[in-house]
């Protein structure tokens, strides 16, 4: 049932292979760093001399209201640069400190149609344990769906092909969790089906809330997308480096893919998370599979650093439906950044095949259910 643990991340699994900073246009005017002066006492000089008792960020990149919210977050002065993206319409921005504020990170939001920047969360080291502490949230789950669209077909209305849902306990843990998509489950309002047939019936949120129903878990929301969706968002982000433990040699477009270190397309990367035929366990191994994917691109984005989830939001944003806002979206791909790899785990919900109304399904088991509850604060014990 379970596997070792291993770091997994919600924006690396889909999209943390940026290797830049978002490098959009500026929006605002950026503000002078020297405040003007005049040699008469006049109201202006008050003016100017008030300017000088003002803190002066430096914070290259960063718009004026994007650089006076980091700076009213510290209260005095700050040195970095920002990064900022696009996600379902609103800004988003990371400043990563420099200088004397190494190692801090400001997650900064403005919502579609709002004029101001607002401070959403980070970790601010330098300003020591309780005014740096770590503010990303808390415990959450958000539910990656995969669906088995066709060109011309609705994503939001075909079978899923895939599903996983990610936690992260708020406390240094984390978890991945993968489905047997022929799980035979109640479905809200349409009795007992497939747990893949759920996003038919109900479009994403039906997905959601049958997930809901047979975990006790309860997800933030939601990040759907189909077969060309994830072809796009690792081609545009460069590829996934990855290390495949064994061969594959699928019929699928792409399949062809030898063991050990390589650095996948996107088609090659949606053969391997959606060849089943040729793997032993059959759905079972490719959920698991899925879960390597995941993972890959886990360690690709802790190695980056956070200063890459702006444009990588931006990729995904372009080829993926989500109900998460951005403020939602950040924080929780913020929070895989401190997340302690040794306390993450995977686990697969599957269980003994049988026949239910003339199908081959799949009939939850016992460990699944364990892990269920295990689940529910977000994080999956290793082991």
């Amino acid at each position: 049932m379970r596997t070792s643990a291993l770091p997994v991340t919600l924006t690396a699994a889909m999209s943390a292979l940026a290797l830049a900073a978002c490098t959009g246009p500026a929006d605002e005017p950026r503000a002078s760093a020297t405040p003007s002066t005049t040699s008469s006492a006049t109201p202006s000089s008050a003016a100017a001399s008030a300017s000088r008792s003002t803190p002066t960020s430096r914070i290259s990149g960063a718009p004026t209201g994007l650089r006076d919210a980091v700076t009213a977050r510290y209260g005095s002065a700050v040195t970095g640069s920002a990064a900022r993206g696009r996600w379902r319409g609103d800004d988003v921005a990371v400043v990563t400190g420099s200088g004397d504020q190494h190692g801090d990170v400001t997650l900064v939001v403005r919502p579609r149609g709002r004029q101001g920047w607002k401070v959403v969360g980070g970790w601010w080291p330098s300003l020591g344990a309780t005014k740096g502490k770590t503010q990303l949230g808390g415990r959450g789950h958000v539910l990656l769906i995969g669906s088995d669209a066709r060109p011309g077909e609705d994503p939001a209305r075909t079978r899923a092909d895939a599903l996983q849902l990610l936690g992260v306990d708020g406390t240094g843990g984390a978890g991945l969790m993968g489905f047997a998509r022929d799980l035979w489950v109640p479905i809200p309002g349409h009795g007992e089906g497939k747990l893949n047939s759920a996003l038919v019936y109900g479009g994403p949120q039906g997905q959601v809330d049958t997930v809901r129903r047979l975990t006790g878990i309860r997800p933030r929301g939601y990040v759907l997308t189909g077969f060309e969706g994830f072809e796009g968002v690792v081609d545009d982000l460069g590829g996934l480096s990855f290390r495949a433990p064994f061969s594959m040699d699928s019929h699928l477009t792409g399949g062809q893919i030898a063991k050990g270190a390589r650095r996948l397309s996107g088609r090659q990367a949606l053969a391997w998370s959606r060849e089943r035929k040729s793997l032993p366990g059959g759905d079972f191994d490719r959920s698991r599979n899925q879960g390597l994917l995941l993972a890959a691109a886990a360690l690709q984005a802790r190695l980056a650093g956070p200063a890459v989830l702006p444009r990588a939001l931006t990729v995904v944003d372009r080829h993926t439906e989500s109900d998460l806002t951005g403020e939602e979206m950040l924080l929780f791909a913020a929070a895989f950044y401190r997340v302690d790899p040794g306390q993450v785990g995977r686990a697969v919900a599957k269980g003994p095949t049988g026949t239910a109304a003339g199908q081959s399904v799949v009939r939850l088991d016992d460990a699944s259910r364990a892990a269920f509850r295990d689940f529910r604060d977000g994080r999956i014990s290793g082991g």
